[in-house]
């Protein structure tokens, strides 16, 4: 059973305790040697606790990644007494539901988040009374807190009245040119345009800046109706007709008749949020067939003992990701990369409602039937929704196979955080053409890597597959 500990606060009722002393600066008593003072007995007093009558019970941070948590179900019911060390409430992580303990003893005054709903990390989801006569304050306090942050927003003020294009205008475009002598201020083009078409550029009103003259001021005072060029047309309706990424984003879908919309749980949308960052990272995928007929014959003889295809692959990439550590590294701030002193074995499982990967820790340090056992251990977990955040979290590399599903070859997008994951594919019979121009049938699987390109290179995920393949294809050494 998971615990954590919950943050408590200190009552606003609480009596506030303050200290003062004086010296004066006269002593009715000769001053002393300073060490004489060491050696004087002095007071013992006993240290002033303060005590909470009413603690805040919070939404806690189950794992690293965890932003929010659902309250699956409450384990006590409002005035129950709590012991210390005693489970509390069931939160939904972003992976897995977890009892929480308390470590304070007292009564459950008040379950501020209900069974169902969602709370943030750190607000508040219950309060805790050190006595019955804090219970009926505790009460007080949650329905002041809840309808101080359900009653509504005061309005925007409104906005001021902008003014019309009339008031807005300058009085001087209004106002009638002032009469007598004026400088006129025209452009070449359009001193050319007056003199071409008889037009006196003095009696032309200029809608330029300050008053300039321009060319369309003279057409228009000519009678000439302005040109507008068939290239602007075209490029007129082009852009008005297309509409803008953004707006073509934001357009909702049409809904389907009949359809049913489903929210995500919160392993759902952790995992859409996993996914979301791995568009980030620039990766590569290399693909490598691997004869698997040793393999095959080595699960026959050591299934009997709990040991699965799963446990045998996790065990060769341990061992191959030992020679090459490179693959095991990780990149997390996109300025530098990290070897990773653990080889930690991550496989993706299925479960109700989501996906989630247990972490087979330091899988190159265990043999195979200690690393079987532990895995069943993993697994059995991950169904309950009973893993801790440590094991499906610390992975450096992640397996995922769909062999037993008769797929013979996928990509798998790359978890946050590492460095590589691979795609393994069912094991099929294959013809094998030999060194000796005659043919054969040969069990073949076919895994593809996805690897962050920034710190792993082609040729680097190359020359691991190869370490794997000689593991696969020998695989002897993964019992010893």
């Amino acid at each position: 059973m998971a615990s954590s500990s919950f943050v408590s606060r200190v009552s606003p009722t609480c009596n506030t305790i303050s200290f003062s002393s004086s010296l004066s600066k006269s002593f009715p008593w000769p001053p002393r040697h300073p060490s004489s003072f060491s050696s004087a007995p002095r007071p013992r007093y006993k240290p002033l606790t303060v005590r909470a009558k009413i603690r805040e019970i919070f939404m806690p941070a189950l794992s690293s990644t965890m932003t929010e948590g659902k309250i699956v179900s409450w384990v006590k019911s409002e005035g129950d007494l709590v012991s210390k060390g005693e489970s509390v409430v069931v939160v939904e992580s972003d992976k897995a539901d977890m009892d929480v303990e308390t470590f304070y003893d007292g009564i459950l005054a008040v379950i501020v988040v209900d069974e169902g709903e969602v709370a943030p990390v750190g607000a508040p989801i219950g309060l805790l009374a050190e006595s019955e006569d804090e219970v009926a304050e505790a009460k007080a306090k949650a329905a002041a807190s809840s309808s101080s942050s359900s009653s509504p927003p005061p309005p925007p003020p409104p906005p001021a009245a902008s003014p019309s294009p009339a008031q807005a205008s300058p009085a001087a475009s209004q106002s009638p040119p002032p009469e007598g002598p004026r400088k006129i201020v025209a452009s070449p083009y359009a001193k050319k345009l007056a003199k071409q078409h008889k037009v006196d550029i003095g009696s032309v009103v200029g809608t330029g800046p300050f008053g300039r003259i321009t060319p369309s001021d003279v057409e228009a005072a000519a009678g000439i109706s302005p040109k507008v060029s068939s290239d602007n047309v075209v490029s007129v309706k082009t852009v008005s007709a297309a509409p803008s990424p953004k707006a073509a984003a934001s357009a909702p879908l049409p809904e389907i008749p009949g359809s049913t919309v489903v929210p995500f749980t919160t392993m759902q949308a952790a995992v859409s949020k996993n996914m979301l960052e791995s568009l980030s990272v620039p990766t590569f995928r290399v693909g490598y067939p691997i004869k698997t007929d040793a393999l095959d014959a080595l699960y026959e003889k050591v299934k009997s003992k709990g040991v699965t295809m799963t446990v045998l692959l996790a065990k060769a990439t341990a061992m191959a990701l030992a020679q090459h550590p490179v693959v095991n590294a990780s990149c997390k701030d996109g300025k530098s990369f990290t070897y990773n002193s653990s080889i930690n074995i991550a496989v993706a499982v299925a479960i109700d409602g989501g996906l989630i990967t247990p972490v087979l820790q330091d899988a190159d340090k265990l043999d195979l039937y200690l690393l079987s056992q532990k895995w069943k251990e993993l697994v059995g977990k991950a169904r309950a929704k009973q893993l801790q955040p440590t094991e499906y979290n610390s992975g450096t590399f992640t397996l995922s196979n769909l062999g037993m599903f008769g797929v013979d070859r996928f990509d798998a997008i790359l978890p946050p955080g590492q460095g590589a994951i691979m795609a393994v594919g069912a094991s099929k019979p294959t013809v094998v053409a030999g060194g000796d121009g005659f043919f054969s049938v040969k069990s073949k699987m076919q895994v593809n890597v996805t690897a962050d390109h920034r710190i792993i290179y082609g040729a680097d995920l190359a020359a691991f597959l190869q370490t794997f393949a000689k593991i696969i294809e020998n695989p002897d050494g993964l019992t010893m």
